[in-house]
């Protein structure tokens, strides 16, 4: 019968830095991939030929390559291929914020062509410019269609961050995988990690529900 013994987690210096780490990483990246995303969103709205197909293949490939092999191309590869030298912290962080901007495109312009064909004709006749329409007419509905993805979408960027383990960003998952090693105690670890997890996506959820359902 395995014996569990939690004493092996109990370094709190450790996941303390873990948890700002991998916090920062979700907010920053999230906030900014949202941003970006909302540009892309408009280009593939306006319809404009050229850059619509420059965003619609951007989006794809984020969409359908592994996030892994997104964040080891960006943080070992792009330097190599460009003679670049970026800071490791922004490297691990820029194929997490260009794949939430990919998410994030599709979900603003999911939002945006979800509103009734008649809304869009009635402001048109009504004599609004297309930005006075979005403004005030489309998107304040958009808006609030676009909560309940965005939300999904973040938490999983959260979870996501567990992927900077790899190229060694001292994150809760790769703070669980050096305790692992010292301590031979896989499970009382990475269940506590799990945990860590919880403590942090449990309140933002919450605030999020009842964010959606005031609006």
């Amino acid at each position: 019968m395995y014996e569990f013994d939690w004493s092996v987690v109990l370094d709190p210096q450790l996941w303390l830095q873990a948890m700002f780490v991998t916090t920062a990483y979700a907010v920053v990246t999230t906030l900014v991939g949202l941003a970006l995303g909302v540009v892309l969103g408009l280009v593939l709205v306006s319809r404009i030929p050229v850059l619509g197909l420059i965003v619609r293949l951007y989006i794809h490939v984020f969409r359908c390559t592994p996030l892994l092999v997104q964040i080891v191309w960006f943080f070992y590869a792009l330097p190599m291929m460009t003679g670049f030298t970026m800071p490791d912290w922004f490297a691990a962080g820029l194929g997490l914020t260009l794949y939430m901007a990919a998410f994030a495109a599709e979900i603003f312009r999911g939002g945006v062509i979800s509103i009734e064909k008649g809304q869009w004709e009635a402001s048109t006749v009504l004599g609004f410019s297309y930005a006075t329409k979005m403004r005030h007419i489309i998107l304040p509905q958009a808006t609030r269609r676009m909560i309940p993805p965005i939300v999904n979408q973040a938490i999983l960027q959260l979870k996501n961050t567990s992927l900077l383990s790899v190229v060694a960003m001292p994150d809760i998952m790769y703070a669980a995988g050096a305790l692992t090693m010292s301590t031979f105690r896989p499970l009382e670890v990475y269940t506590f990690a799990a945990l860590l997890y919880l403590v942090i996506l449990t309140p933002v959820t919450l605030l999020a529900n009842r964010f959606e359902l005031k609006h």
